[in-house]
C-alpha cells in the first residue's frame, strides 16, 4: 500500500521503486501503459477548454469586438472561425492523437520539420516565462483587494503626482491659466480649453505600486519583492497541480476550468442592473453595429488573428494534451465542443466587461469609448477602477482577480505539459521514472527565467517577449506545419490515418477539410503573415519607446526560434545516407516510428511486416517526395 506524508512525497518524487509500487502517472486501466492516459473524458475537455479559454478572451475580444464594428464583427469572426480555427484545430488534435507523442516528436511523420516541434516548444517555453509573470500580477491584485476601501479606489495623500480622478481642465484668459474658471462664473471659448492629462487612480497604483515601474528597459532596477514573492506562489500551484502529471491536473480543472464561467455570470448580473451598463452593452454588441465596417480588410485580419491565437494553435499544447487521449477517442467532435465553447466564452465575457465598463463612463460622464481599453489597461487599469466605484467592491474584485487567476493557471498547465512532455518523449528511459522531479525542475526554472519580468522594468520585458514571440512566428509555424502534412506527409494518407482512430467516412465528409488543410487555411494564413511583416511597427509600451539592444534582442528572440528550422533539417540531411536526392526523399518520408504508439492499433498499415516491405521497396524504387497526393 503506497504510504502517505513526508516520505511518500519524497518517493512520489525520487520515484523509489523499492517503495512505489505503481508508477502514479499511469492507472491501472490506462490503454497506454507506458504513457498514461487521460482518467476520463471529461478531464480531457475540460483541459482542453481551460487550455483554449486564455486570457485574450477576457481582455481583447471584447476589445476588438467594440473597435471592428460591434455585433457586425461576429461575422468575420465566426467565418474565421470555421474556415481556419476549427480547421486547424481539429488537424493538430488528430496529430498527436494518432501517434501519441508531443509536438517534437509527431514530426517523425516528415523527419525534416522536425524543427518546427522543436519552434513549438520553444514559443511555449518563452511565453510560460511571462504567463507566469501575469498570474502573479493577478495573485497579487487579489491580495490586495482584500482591504476596504480598495488601494486603487482614489489618489494617494501626495502632491507630487498628476493623480486625478477626472481630467484637469485650464481656461487660458488674456495669458493666465485658470484652473476654476467654471467656478468663478467665467466662461470660455473652446479654442482657450487646455486639457491636462492626468493618471487615473487606478492608473497610478497599476504603475506606482504594483509595477514600480521605471522610465524604460534601460532602466532595469531592482526586484520587485511582492511581485516575487507572488511569482513563486505560482510557481508553487502550478508545480503541485501537475506533480502527477494529467492524472493531477484533470482533476484540478474541473475547477479551475468552470469556476471562471460562474465569476463572468456573476459580473453580468451585477454590471446589467448599474446605471449606464446599457450604454457600454450598447457600444460592446448592440444597436451601435456598424456594417459598413465589413468592408475594410483590418476588420477580417483582427477576426482571423483573435480566432487563430485563442484556440491556442500552433503552440504544441493541442497535441500534448490530445496523445494522452485513448487511440479511438472521437477527436472529431471534440473539437467541435472546445471550438464553440472557446468563441461563446469570448462574446459571452464581453457583455460582463461593458457592462461595468458602461457603468464607469456613467460615473465620470465621459463616453465610453474613452474608458475602453484592451490588454494589461483593460485587465489591470480600466476594470479594476470600474470595480472601485461598486458597492462591497472589495468582493467584485476579489472574484474578477480571481477568475484572472484560473483562466492563466489552466494555460500555464498545458504550457508545462508540453515542456515535460517533450523531454519525456525525447529521453523516456532517463525522465519516466522522475517525473515529479522533472516538473519541479521545470517549474523552478521558469521561476528564476521570469524573476527580470518582476524587475521595476518587468513590464518592459514582458511586453517585447509577447509582441517578439506570441505574434507572427506562430502563423509560420503553423504554415509549415499544413504544408509538411499536406503536401509532404500528404494530405489521402492523413485522413487514412483520421479514419483509423474515428472510423470511415465518406469522401463528401472530407471534402470540406481537404479544402481548407490544403487550400483555403494555407492562404489565409500567407495573407496574414505577409500582413503582419508589412505592417510591423517597433514594440512600445503606452508612450514609452524601446532602446535599440532591446529592439535587437527581441530579433535574436524569434531568430532563435526560427533557426532550428534549417539547423534540424541540415544536420539530418548530413547524417542520411545516400545521395544529396535520396538523403532528401528519405527525410520526406516517415520514419520507422511512425505510427500508432500501441502495436494493437496499427493494423494493416502500419505492422511490422509490412514497415519491412515498404523499407524494401524504397530501397528499389524512386519515390515521390509529394507522397499521397490530394486528388
Amino acid at each position: 500500500m503506497r504510504k502517505y506524508g513526508w516520505e511518500g512525497f519524497k518517493d512520489l518524487i525520487l520515484r523509489n521503486p523499492a517503495v512505489v509500487d505503481q508508477d502514479p502517472h499511469v492507472d491501472a486501466g490506462d490503454e497506454n501503459t507506458e504513457r498514461g492516459n487521460w482518467s476520463s473524458k471529461r478531464d480531457y475537455i475540460l483541459s482542453m477548454i481551460g487550455y483554449a479559454v486564455g486570457l485574450g478572451n477576457i481582455w481583447r475580444f471584447p476589445y476588438l469586438a467594440y473597435k471592428n464594428g460591434g455585433g457586425a464583427f461576429l461575422i468575420p469572426y465566426f467565418t474565421m472561425l470555421v474556415v481556419t480555427g476549427i480547421p486547424l484545430f481539429f488537424l493538430e488534435s488528430a496529430f498527436g492523437q494518432f501517434c501519441s507523442q508531443g509536438p517534437v516528436n509527431v514530426w517523425r511523420a516528415v523527419p525534416i520539420l522536425q524543427g518546427v516541434g522543436i519552434g513549438m516548444m520553444l514559443v511555449t517555453l518563452i511565453v510560460s516565462i511571462y504567463y507566469n509573470v501575469i498570474i502573479a500580477y493577478s495573485l497579487y491584485y487579489m491580495f490586495a483587494s482584500m482591504q476596504f476601501p480598495l488601494p486603487w479606489s482614489s489618489c494617494p495623500n501626495r502632491t507630487d503626482t498628476n493623480c486625478s480622478d477626472t481630467p484637469i481642465v485650464y481656461c487660458n484668459l488674456s495669458g493666465v491659466l485658470m484652473a476654476n474658471w467654471t467656478q468663478d462664473s467665467n466662461t470660455c471659448n473652446a479654442s482657450d480649453i487646455i486639457t491636462t492629462a492626468v493618471q487615473s487612480p487606478s492608473e497610478y497604483y497599476w504603475d506606482n505600486v504594483a509595477l514600480q515601474r521605471s522610465s524604460g528597459l534601460s532602466e532595469t532596477g531592482p526586484i520587485v519583492w511582492h511581485l516575487a514573492l507572488c511569482l513563486l506562489l505560482s510557481s508553487i500551484i502550478v508545480a503541485a497541480a501537475l506533480i502527477k502529471g494529467i492524472k493531477s491536473s484533470g482533476k484540478v480543472v474541473y475547477f479551475t476550468a468552470t469556476f471562471p464561467y460562474v465569476v463572468i455570470v456573476i459580473l453580468l448580473i451585477r454590471g446589467v442592473t448599474l446605471e449606464g451598463a446599457k450604454d457600454g452593452i450598447e457600444f460592446y454588441i448592440g444597436g451601435k453595429s456598424n456594417l459598413t465596417k465589413l468592408a475594410e480588410a483590418q476588420v477580417w485580419k483582427d477576426a482571423a488573428t483573435q480566432t487563430f491565437y485563442s484556440l491556442s494553435i500552433g503552440w504544441g499544447g493541442l497535441m500534448t494534451l490530445a496523445s494522452y487521449n485513448n487511440f479511438h477517442n472521437n477527436v472529431f467532435k471534440d473539437s467541435f465542443v472546445v471550438t464553440l465553447t472557446n468563441a461563446g466564452t469570448s462574446v459571452f465575457a464581453g457583455f460582463a466587461i461593458f457592462s461595468i465598463l458602461g457603468h464607469m463612463a456613467h460615473v465620470y460622464k465621459i463616453p465610453v469609448e474613452e474608458v475602453v481599453k484592451e490588454g494589461f489597461g483593460l485587465a489591470f487599469i480600466a476594470y479594476p477602477g470600474a470595480l472601485a466605484k461598486l458597492p462591497i467592491s472589495p468582493l467584485w474584485s476579489i472574484l474578477f482577480f480571481f477568475m484572472l487567476l484560473t483562466v492563466g493557471l489552466d494555460s500555464q498547465f498545458a504550457g508545462i505539459e508540453v515542456l515535460v512532455t517533450c523531454l519525456l518523449d525525447a529521453f523516456p528511459k532517463a525522465f519516466k521514472s522522475k517525473r515529479a522531479l522533472l516538473t519541479i525542475a521545470t517549474c523552478s526554472a521558469l521561476y528564476l527565467l521570469g524573476l527580470p519580468c518582476v524587475t521595476t522594468a518587468g513590464i518592459y520585458w514582458v511586453t517585447l517577449i509577447d509582441q517578439f514571440v506570441a505574434s507572427w512566428v506562430l502563423l509560420l509555424l503553423v504554415l509549415f506545419e499544413l504544408i509538411g502534412l499536406s503536401y509532404i506527409y500528404g494530405g489521402n494518407r492523413f485522413i487514412e490515418d483520421i479514419e483509423m482512430m474515428i472510423g470511415k467516412k465518406s469522401f463528401g465528409f472530407w471534402l470540406w477539410w481537404r479544402a481548407c488543410w490544403f487550400f483555403i487555411s494555407p492562404c489565409i494564413i500567407l495573407v496574414i503573415l505577409g500582413w503582419s511583416i508589412a505592417t510591423f511597427v517597433p514594440p512600445t509600451y503606452g508612450k514609452v519607446d524601446y532602446p535599440s539592444w532591446g529592439l535587437a534582442l527581441g530579433g535574436c528572440t524569434t531568430a532563435f526560434v526560427l533557426i532550428w528550422f534549417p539547423v534540424v533539417a541540415i544536420y539530418k540531411l548530413i547524417k542520411a545516407k545516400g545521395s544529396p536526392w535520396e538523403r532528401l526523399k528519405t527525410l520526406c518520408s516517415p520514419s520507422e516510428k511512425w505510427h500508432p504508439f500501441l502495436d494493437i492499433h496499427r493494423g494493416e498499415r502500419y505492422s511490422t511486416d509490412r514497415c519491412i516491405q515498404e523499407k524494401g521497396r524504397k530501397n528499389q524504387l524512386e519515390v515521390n517526395v509529394i507522397s499521397s497526393s490530394w486528388l
